[in-house]
């Protein structure tokens, strides 16, 4: 049995399938970085004789004072994040408005070439930016960031993906690429700011930039830290679409391998506070101290609908809206994952290709944001127009580009425009004569494949607001098409974003919430939940939701919640190999040495023999860092006998607690003599001597629900019968993934269950 780990794929990619793919830790991990480890996470709290005694040696007040951090901590996760949401929002609508002022002055002069001109420079200048600082100084910062969360959640740490580097280069290299008016988001990175905010405060800060505080480190395992970073991607959906309800619900449906109450609690006032925040600091702004930021980003989405009295007739195009959104969505995820492949080939030439790169595409995009206009046709303003027109140096529904006065052009109100701008006039109410159904459907082709291309670029990018957009100019176009009388343009955007949403993420719940939440209209929650149910549905039929293709690529050893059928038809001593590295009670520090040198295992058996016991017996479980710990602490034994009270007394339970993010020692770390090579340690005290065990027998279905809801990361299979050896072998993360038992058991083949679950949805 080979005790293995997620870290004995470093070398070889995890999926066979994609042997193309790098196993690394960010967006640039599918673009071409070099290989790096990714580790499991211990959830399960080792119970070894130093952690009883830490819990048992803890007062009334001390066990207070801890659970009054953990609530404060969520309270300064609020604030932190709210903070930096705003100021993302009023960082890009300066800079994305002072360029298009800029350039629209220019314009309105007549120098439509130097408008170009500045456009794209300017353009060009905030996308190289963006990306020579994600390349340089933080890779982990690149992409969205969602599925290196959710891996996190789920069990799997990647190196860097916490640090403040990383966090710094998140906040600046995302403002400063969406300012460049790239086809992304702001709404992803925030997920993953929130979950780095939440990681920095739980570990105490930042040992290697020197910014730490002993006050706040209480929480030394990852089981705590897990739920600081849940309430962080949490935050930070609430502060990208001031939707405290639907982060919450976010957090859950997606985000979270596992939750419970008091999680659910926290989680709450983490994105209450997050709300009460952004209210107060856009009371600021709407007194217009905010510069261009006006009335704000999309966190101030308010958009206030007519009362919508839809009949059953309206339900059809509804249910035709969500079954198109269904396959249109896994269109988007089946070529970004293609375009993601193919960025990977390109990257793996060097850094100056990425770079080049992230150029090419803010030039390509330039030239379609500033020309697409003009093939559009002038419109005259309308007599009722409820603001301004033609709206001169502000966002509004009526650029006036090229037009003469009095005219404006619709297709320009959308594509040149920010993000947020465009989906506020999409949604608007009473605009049903505003735009032409020609612009409409050109900007859904743009923002379609714009989206797609700008995503696997060297910088900090989101999918959600790119994907609400296309959503929504694709909703406008369906109800320009289908005229209905009941339900106007506006509130077919905000259902065709739910649609092609729905058919990409493929959440409905937090979805629908934080749909809701945004447009500020309750009454369409019955139309946006068909629409959902419709688009999610049909489109699981055909791949699976976005994050989740991204981790694949990425070669996460993500856990799903179901087990494949074919694994009901194995035990788990099928998919156990070996040799198996096992440690005696007292082992000789050379020995110890040898295997942490020639293995990478993270967890070793600790068996008792002779004398310790009349026949081998298996005595627990003792992880790789705290056998480190003993070594460089370095209270040896000159001859193999148990440690007495008074030496035991020289450890202390913090010395063995998680440490933060960041590299830690390895055994090339530790120098040893020769005499201390020949000198013992007693391994007893510090086992968790209550590891989880299965019998070789037990299904394998059934030893990966045990895995995933546990939160584990080692379980011991037994012998089913006494009179063999005390142990079988060791199950880890990588023994349940697909493509390892497929490749012990060619035999068993999944295109049937493929079949049967293309048909059957709900098998998923």
């Amino acid at each position: 049995m080979l005790n293995s780990t997620t870290e004995d794929s470093v070398s070889v990619p995890l999926l066979p399938s994609l042997r193309h793919a790098t196993n690394s830790s960010s967006q640039v991990a599918i673009v071409g970085s070099n290989l790096c480890p990714v580790e499991s996470l211990d959830y399960e709290i080792a119970e070894n004789d130093f952690f009883k005694q830490d819990w048992r040696a803890r007062s009334k007040t001390q066990i207070f004072q801890y659970v009054f951090m953990k609530w404060l901590l969520c309270f300064f996760i609020g604030i932190i994040v709210s903070l930096i949401g705003f100021t993302n929002n009023l960082a890009v609508e300066n800079l994305a408005g002072v360029k298009f002022v800029v350039t629209s002055n220019m314009m309105l002069a007549g120098r439509y070439s130097m408008g170009f001109f500045v456009f794209t420079v300017t353009n060009l200048i905030l996308t190289l930016f963006a990306s020579l600082i994600t390349a340089f100084l933080a890779p982990a910062a690149a992409g969205s960031g969602i599925p290196e969360v959710k891996a996190y959640l789920n069990g799997v740490d990647a190196p860097e993906i916490f640090s403040l580097r990383t966090l710094v280069v998140k906040i600046i290299g995302n403002i400063s690429a969406v300012s460049g008016s790239l086809l992304i988001g702001k709404a992803g990175p925030m997920v993953h700011t929130g979950a780095c905010v939440a990681s920095i405060l739980g570990q105490g800060g930042s040992k290697r930039y020197g910014l730490t505080w002993r006050w706040l480190r209480y929480f030394n395992n990852d089981r705590d830290r897990r739920d600081l970073v849940t309430c962080g991607s949490a935050a930070g959906i609430a502060a990208s679409f001031r939707a405290p309800v639907g982060g919450v619900l976010f957090a859950l449906e997606e985000m979270s391998s596992w939750w419970r109450s008091a999680l659910l609690w926290r989680i709450f006032f983490s994105t209450a506070v997050v709300a009460i925040v952004l209210r107060a600091l856009i009371d600021v702004c709407l007194s217009g101290k905010c510069g261009l930021f006006g009335k704000g980003g999309l966190i101030v989405f308010d958009v206030y609908s007519e009362n919508a009295s839809y009949h059953l007739g309206d339900v059809l195009p509804v249910l035709l809206l969500g079954f198109v959104g269904g396959i249109l969505g896994s269109i988007y995820n089946f070529l970004l994952e293609k375009v993601l492949r193919a960025y990977n080939y390109i990257y793996e030439k060097g850094v100056a290709w990425k770079i080049l790169l992230a150029c090419a595409i803010s030039i390509f995009t330039s030239c379609l944001l500033f020309g697409l206009p003009f093939l559009a046709s002038c419109q005259p303003c309308p007599a009722d127009a409820l603001e301004e027109c033609p709206t001169i140096g502000r966002s509004g529904n009526f650029k006036k580009y090229q037009c003469p006065p009095g005219h404006y052009n619709d297709l320009a109100s959308l594509i040149f425009n920010t993000n947020d701008d465009a989906i506020k006039n999409l949604f608007s109410k009473n605009t049903d004569f505003e735009f032409h159904y020609l612009s409409v459907l050109v900007f859904f082709i743009t923002c379609f494949f714009l989206s797609i291309l700008s995503y696997g670029i060297v910088a900090p990018a989101g999918l959600f607001v790119p994907v609400i957009v296309t959503g929504a100019s694709y909703g406008r176009f369906v109800g320009m098409l289908l005229g209905s009388k009941n339900l106007n343009d506006g509130l077919y955007a905000v259902l065709g974003a739910a649609s092609f949403l729905g058919g990409s993420m493929r959440m409905t719940v937090s979805l629908c919430v934080i749909l809701l939440e945004l447009t500020n209209n309750l009454l369409l929650l019955p139309m946006m939940m068909v629409v959902l149910l419709i688009s999610k549905t049909v489109a699981d039929a055909f791949n699976a939701n976005i994050y989740n293709l991204i981790m694949k690529i990425k070669g996460f050893p993500y856990l799903h919640s179901h087990a494949e059928p074919y694994m009901r038809q194995l035990t788990v001593g099928d998919v156990v190999t070996g040799p198996l590295q096992v440690f005696k009670g007292i082992e000789k520090i050379e020995t110890i040495v040898h295997v942490l040198k020639t293995t990478n295992h993270n967890g070793f058996p600790v068996v008792d023999g002779p004398p310790l016991a009349p026949a081998p017996v298996l005595y627990g479980l003792i992880l790789r860092t705290h056998v480190l710990t003993l070594l460089k602490k370095r209270v040896f034994l000159s001859s193999p006998v148990a440690f007495d009270s008074k030496t035991l007394a020289q450890f202390k339970a913090d010395e063995f607690a998680k440490k933060g993010s960041g590299r830690g020692d390895g055994i090339e770390d530790v120098e040893l003599s020769e005499e201390e090579l020949n000198m013992y340690l007693d391994l007893h005290p510090f086992s968790n001597a209550s590891p989880y065990t299965v019998l070789e027998t037990m299904s394998l279905a059934k030893a990966l629900v045990l895995f995933r809801e546990v939160g584990l990361r080692h379980i011991l299979v037994i012998p089913k019968f006494s009179n063999r050896p005390p142990l079988v072998g060791i199950l880890t993360r990588h023994d349940f993934m697909p493509e390892h038992i497929l490749g012990l058991r060619p035999s068993l083949s999944r295109s049937r269950w493929k079949r049967l679950r293309i048909r059957l949805p709900f098998l998923s």
